[in-house]
């Protein structure tokens, strides 16, 4: 199978996305699909066994001049005028220059001689999506993948996200689905979360998980601050203002309160950003040595190796009904293969591939439970008992299983 690739990002130092998209591309080389790639992040990318094709911004469409003009108008009046063209436009005009781009480079390509097309972007952009859009002849064999809810205001509660052009991003979207041949998503939930908003979105839908990335250990070392012998439970990622990090605090110090012989050999590391808890969660964590707060943004390398050394690592979600997402690191918390204490709600996609009997589970609220798991986990670590994840999660998050769904989808 013969696979065209655009890409917004792949840049793995620059975002969530960007790791997730360079994964989910070596996965595809690893599966035996043969590769072309285009990207627009802004710098060369090397991937082995295949060139990626940087998209060359375009200089002399009016959006580029539009945009420009746009920033030296509002420097010189000191006063934004981004929302209120958004919300006429329902996009920016870098928006609109970004995508023009991305259609420039794949206009000469010939579609005969690709099977299928996969567009992916990161955040809330869709730039590739949109860029589809305007390449009618391509969408027989376009699978638009869908990475979050989309628009904003589609999030489920407590998110209260409000985008500018709101309305005219929500019918972008709908054209998405209608146009599109298939559209992917990282999980099962999330399908069903965004078929309650436009049929298409369920019916055209497959399931295609995150993958987990290489990790490149070269010349890496623990940081000072960790003891791969002690009891370390590992939180990395960005702590968003739904993702309220007090209650695990709460229960840390619960946990070790109740057992003070674990003190001396424990600690909570909270890697990430969370400006939104700032300044009082590193206020907090500074009080006590058993908590580590790095607040920037730390070497992914350097994750991944904490990942692969600690021994419990956390996915903390929002407290709500439902979470239709699959943390773009939950595939290589599982390649880990270390215990994963997942704080969040029952329906959501980690507590369904974790399974209905996996031990380590709380709401993200529950101060006492969180606890309980926490010193559980205490006695396995303690113990030495051998603790696997379920082998069907890392068959599920392989790219075997990845070339068998691709495969069977286009076989059809």
């Amino acid at each position: 199978m013969r696979i065209l690739v655009l890409a917004e990002t792949l840049d793995i130092a620059g975002s969530s996305a960007g790791k997730a998209n360079y994964a989910f591309i070596k996965s595809l080389l690893t599966a035996g699909f043969e590769i072309t790639v285009y990207h627009y992040t802004y710098k060369e990318i090397h991937l082995a066994g295949v060139k990626p094709i940087l998209i060359q911004e375009r200089k002399t469409d009016l959006n580029y001049w539009l945009s420009r003009g746009q920033r030296v108008l509002q420097r010189i009046t000191q006063r934004n005028f981004s929302k209120s063209l958004e919300n006429r436009f329902g996009f920016s005009f870098t928006f609109f220059n970004d995508v023009n781009s991305m259609v420039a480079a794949l206009k000469p390509l010939h579609i005969k001689d690709y099977d299928l097309v996969l567009t992916l972007s990161k955040g809330a952009s869709y730039r590739t999506h949109a860029a589809l859009l305007k390449l009618p002849e391509w969408q027989a064999k376009w699978l638009a993948y869908i990475h979050d809810p989309y628009p904003f205001h589609w999030y489920p509660k407590p998110y209260d996200w409000q985008q500018p052009g709101s309305v005219q991003k929500e019918a972008f979207f709908k054209r998405v689905a209608q146009k599109a041949k298939w559209l992917g998503y990282p999980s099962q939930c999330l399908q069903d979360w965004m078929g309650t908003f436009e049929a298409n979105f369920k019916t055209k839908g497959i399931v295609l998980p995150h993958q987990a990335s290489e990790a490149v250990f070269v010349e890496k070392v623990l940081p000072e601050f960790f003891n791969p012998v002690h009891f370390n439970v590992l939180h990395a990622g960005n702590l968003l203002k739904q993702r309220n990090p007090f209650p695990l605090i709460q229960a840390w110090n619960l946990f070790l309160a109740q057992h003070p012989e674990a003190e001396a050999q424990a600690k909570l590391l909270l890697i990430g950003p969370g400006a939104y808890h700032e300044p009082e969660l590193s206020k907090v964590c500074s009080g006590t040595e058993t908590i580590y707060r790095y607040s920037g943004s730390m070497d992914y390398e350097q994750v991944r190796l904490l990942e692969q050394h600690s021994a419990v690592n956390i996915v903390l979600e929002a407290a709500a009904e439902v979470s239709p997402f699959l943390p773009a690191k939950f595939p290589n918390l599982v390649q880990a293969n270390r215990p994963v204490l997942h704080l969040g709600p029952k329906h959501s996609e980690v507590r369904q591939l974790l399974g209905e009997n996996y031990p380590f589970v709380a709401e993200a609220n529950d101060v006492k439970l969180i606890a309980f798991r926490l010193k559980e986990l205490y006695d396995q670590w303690k113990n030495h008992t051998v603790f696997n994840l379920d082998v069907k999660l890392h068959n599920y998050f392989s790219p075997a299983y990845l070339r068998a769904t691709l495969i069977e989808l286009i076989s059809k």
